[in-house]
């Protein structure tokens, strides 16, 4: 189920703004009874055509030539008879499943010939109370626009839906089935009844129950569409880089045609029941990764929707839920603090209540104090309200966050937009513009004072509706536990939440600059490198992709290669969690929870590493906040912060975690597997073991720390974005050269060691669910070649391709087969092909057979032409996107002095890939692919 934030702009709520009048803090804003209109987006064309059908359309150009398109029903599953469970979702998939201009496996081969994906780019879900699907189409291309817009009618009402397509399906969507029944998704099904107490929802999972799948009539899957698939129902939307006016006669052309449903059935969902008493469910399952607490609370939404009042209604929500999360982190941090982690959201289960829960992941044994917790710091808010201190840090940090997205409202990608009139469609909402919404906000955000929260908070924080949750591996807590602690509430004696004063900055002196002592264009990256006197390097360039957006990354080589084993066993853990963002070490004298708080009200980050074979920092920061982000990296060299209080309760957090991670099939295989292939040496098992926890130092590892980051020398800064060429010399000056010491040469220590590679098998048994997973793995030592690299990632996308027509189409025994091929150049020339799909245990052998098979025809005879282009379009397709994103560019100039790369194969990758044939293709795997594979499958306990 997606739990979705009531956050103002990704739920599209915008506001007709009236200039805010001086009021005492009593006064509401926006009376709750206002029911003045949040008026539309005016950039996007919103029809109806007579058939009842609406359709939005919005021009955008980000990226170019491209047009996302989106035929949304509201028709879920939650309208399923009884002889229908499971056929809303039956149907979204037997849309791909031949049309009346489609045939069967005809759409989706079209569309990869045209570089659209099946799964990362086409692709359509369902839920309870809708149907979407998503297809992004070229729009330089008059006559792949037009069938982009057959394909959408054909969905709308000219689905085949031949008893025969039905049936062959049926194993698809079972083996989908099996693969949901793990022991979180059976949680879910065990606790909807009482989430969602009186209605046909937790009846009505999208996916059906395995006898629905099995024997259900293909009529009723028919009736399902005939009834719910009209144009009443259904929005088709355009967002992208196409003319308005073009995009909206072929709307009317390809949907106007859809005749009007006379006599339409209507829907008939029971509303949720209110119950004064709290329900209460406790499951356990050996097969739980961890443990959790859940409350639950539901109130009648009366709040007119779509209105000024609605928005205010929201802004408080945003706020209040914010607060109190920074409480919950901040006592996550706080010396034997209940829970592991823990937060409280508003959520979207249900039309006609407004939920809001308080989620808490605990150690098995903790379970009944985190649940007085959630109640307390609940009830805290309720009876003593939010501080100016923290009430104030959150109306700027919503502020920036929205302004961070005025700021690059022309730089929007389409399939955002498209989105959130999606949601807007499905919701009855407003569509936003967000120039309006920044204008709304920088008047309304000053005019809410602290008393309208705290009103808020009294009004809403109620106990009728509640739902308490308790689940876990091993839960020892009763439902008289559960109540006496509700019980005890009510009477029980709280402190009020303190909040601290706090700095506004982490350093607020600025050091003597340093020296750039030389400087340097490179004028085929369009980059400028500045060397400093200290030796280290720093590397920018300037883009437009985004107006208010800078990504940094930094690095040395060195790392834990060099390390002795004991070293290594000692840092292992320690440095996990050193580098966590939450319990992480801390910057001049402040520990990470005081960071967090300086920092709520600024747009930045930056985060430490330390890998096998280089250390560095990641981080990014808007254009305002970019001074900050370079006092950070430089207190991360001059005066990290040694917080051992914070290190040993994420210590003991992060091996309560792991103790209990192992209960969970999936994770258990993975650890497994990767044991295996690392054949056991220590230094490549990445995954943490309990054992590891009894060698961790902390002290040795922070000192291990400040070996390595004591001085910038021989580090290269990389940053890439929206950048004043100017102030960013100031910073470089004064934070990073300003950081005296050298350092001689460093290098990682190259090893001997190499994965396991050749024929082997590994055979698992975990868990109950009736599912296998396979897992197969070609994978050696190679030298590196760039002509190589690209043959190899066509070859393992074309494998793709041909297990989801074997596997899938063909055979139906399995839902997602996946294949995926890469050739590495750091730190050894390495290349994987790693294959995997899960399926009945009995049908493993079978599989694993078709698969070798495909591999087999690839060797002997190479692939076809026509898959060949698929891939490759496909491939050149994404390219064309990346390369527009400061992401991008930030990965290709690190990898010049990372990998050694040359700087002019960036813009040579397309030519590259179109002189790739298919008799390369075939040599590649002939060079490959004959060297046996390692095997591992996991399957349930005998």
């Amino acid at each position: 189920m997606r739990k979705k934030l009531l956050f103002l702009f990704l739920c599209c709520v915008t506001l007709s703004f009236v200039k805010a009048q001086s009021k005492t803090p009593s006064q509401e804003i926006f009376p709750s009874t206002s029911s003045h209109k949040i008026p539309n987006d005016p950039s996007v064309k919103i029809g109806k055509l007579s058939n009842g059908l609406t359709y939005y359309i919005k021009q955008n150009e980000i990226p170019e030539n491209k047009l996302e398109l989106r035929l949304v029903v509201k028709a879920g599953s939650i309208l399923e008879d009884d002889d229908q469970l499971g056929v809303a979702h039956f149907l979204e998939h037997m849309l791909f499943n031949g049309t009346k201009n489609f045939k069967k496996n005809e759409l989706i081969s079209y569309l990869e010939s045209i570089g659209v994906g099946f799964g990362s780019h086409l692709n359509a879900e369902t839920g309870f109370d809708e149907t979407s699907y998503i297809l992004p189409i070229p729009s330089d291309d008059e006559v792949k626009l037009e069938k982009g817009f057959q394909i959408l009618e054909d969905w709308a009402h000219n689905a085949l839906l031949t008893d025969e397509d039905i049936n062959e399906e049926r194993g698809v969507i079972l083996q989908e089935y099996r693969g949901k029944q793990e022991a979180g998704y059976k949680e879910l099904v065990k606790t909807l009844p009482f989430t969602l107490y009186g209605t046909n929802y937790s009846n009505r999972l999208p996916i059906g129950t395995e006898e629905s799948i099995k024997t259900f009539k293909p009529e009723s899957l028919r009736r399902f569409y005939k009834d719910w698939y009209r144009p009443d129902l259904m929005a088709v939307i355009a967002v992208g880089d196409a003319d308005v006016k073009t995009i909206e006669q072929k709307i009317k052309s390809h949907f106007e045609k859809i005749p009007l449903v006379k006599n339409p059935r209507k829907k008939l969902i029971t509303p949720l029941k209110n119950h004064e008493e709290t329900l209460i469910s406790i499951q356990t399952d050996k097969e739980l990764s961890h443990s959790k607490v859940q409350l639950y609370y539901k109130n009648i939404n009366t709040i007119p929707a779509n209105t000024e009042a609605e928005y205010q209604h929201n802004i408080f929500k945003i706020l209040v839920t914010r607060m109190i999360n920074n409480r919950l982190q901040e006592l996550a941090q706080s010396k034997n603090a209940p829970y592991i982690n823990a937060s409280i959201g508003f959520e979207d289960l249900c039309k006609e209540k407004d939920f809001y829960s308080l989620i808490a992941s605990t150690a098995p044994n903790t379970q009944l104090i985190a649940l007085k917790v959630l109640l307390e710091e609940k009830e805290k808010a309720k009876r003593f309200g939010f501080n100016h201190n923290e009430f104030e840090r959150v109306k700027n940090s919503y502020f920036k966050s929205v302004e961070s997205i005025y700021n690059n409202k022309d730089k929007i990608a389409s399939e955002y937009h498209a989105n959130n009139i999606k949601n807007s469609f499905l919701n009855k909402k407003a569509v936003i513009n967000i120039s309006w919404e920044y204008d709304v906000l920088k008047e309304l955000l000053p005019s809410i004072s602290l008393e309208h929260i705290n009103t808020f908070v009294r009004q809403h924080f109620n106990d009728d509706n509640r739902v308490v949750l308790i689940s876990g591996p091993d839960v020892t807590i009763t439902k008289s536990e559960v109540k006496k602690a509700l019980q005890e509430l009510k009477t029980k004696v709280l402190i009020p939440y303190r909040d601290e004063s706090i700095a506004s900055s982490l350093m607020t002196d600025i050091p003597e600059p340093g020296q750039i002592i030389d400087t340097a264009k490179d004028s085929i990256l369009g980059t400028t490198t500045f060397t400093l006197e200290n030796g280290a390097k720093v590397t920018y360039k300037k883009t437009n992709y985004k107006n208010d957006q800078v990504l940094f990354h930094a690095f040395r080589f060195g790392g834990t290669s060099k390390y002795s084993m004991e070293n290594f066993e000692a840092t292992k853990i320690a440095y996990d969690i050193m580098v966590d963002n939450n319990y992480g070490i801390g910057l001049n004298g402040y520990t990470k929870t005081e960071m967090i708080k300086i920092l709520t009200d600024k747009n930045c980050s930056v985060s430490p590493f330390i890998n096998k074979y280089n250390l560095g920092f990641n981080g990014g920061s808007t254009t305002k906040d970019l001074e900050e982000l370079f006092k950070m990296i430089h207190l991360y060299f001059t005066t990290p912060f040694k917080d051992k209080k914070s290190y040993q309760l994420a210590f003991d957090k992060y091996r309560s975690l792991v103790s209990t991670s192992l209960n969970n099939p999936d994770n258990y295989f993975q650890m497994e597997l990767e044991n295996f292939l690392s054949k056991g040496n220590y230094k490549n098992i990445n995954s943490p073991y309990i054992n590891d926890f009894e060698k961790a130092d902390y002290d040795l590892a922070f000192k291990k720390y400040q070996e390595s980051f004591n001085n910038p020398s021989n580090f290269n800064f990389y940053f890439v974005g929206s950048i004043d060429e100017i102030l960013i010399q100031q910073y470089i000056k004064n934070y990073i050269a300003s950081i005296g010491g050298k350092r001689g040469n460093e290098f990682y220590k190259s090893e001997n060691f190499r994965p396991l590679s050749g024929s082997h098998k590994k055979i698992l048994f975990k868990g109950s669910q009736p599912n296998s997973t396979v897992y197969m793995k070609y994978q050696g030592e190679n030298k590196y070649n760039k002509k190589e690299a690209i043959a190899f990632k066509l070859l393992g996308d074309i494998i793709s391709i041909k297990l989801n027509e074997s596997l899938r189409e063909k055979e139906a025994d399995t839902y997602s087969p996946s294949a995926g091929g890469y050739i590495q150049k750091f730190p050894y020339g390495w290349y994987e092909l790693n294959i995997g799909f899960s399926c009945n245990p009995d049908k493993v052998d079978k599989l694993k057979a078709i698969v070798e098979k495909q591999i087999s025809i690839l060797i002997t005879n190479g692939p076809s032409e026509e898959v060949l282009m698929k891939v490759r379009n496909i491939l050149l397709a994404n390219y064309k996107e990346q390369s527009k994103l400061n992401e991008y560019w930030l990965e290709q100039i690190v990898n010049v002095d990372l990998l050694k790369n040359e700087p002019k194969d960036v813009f040579t990758f397309e030519k590259r890939l179109n002189e790739i044939t298919t008799k390369d293709i075939q040599n590649i795997a002939k060079k490959y692919l004959t060297n046996g594979y390692i095997l591992g499958v996991l399957n349930p306990e005998k």
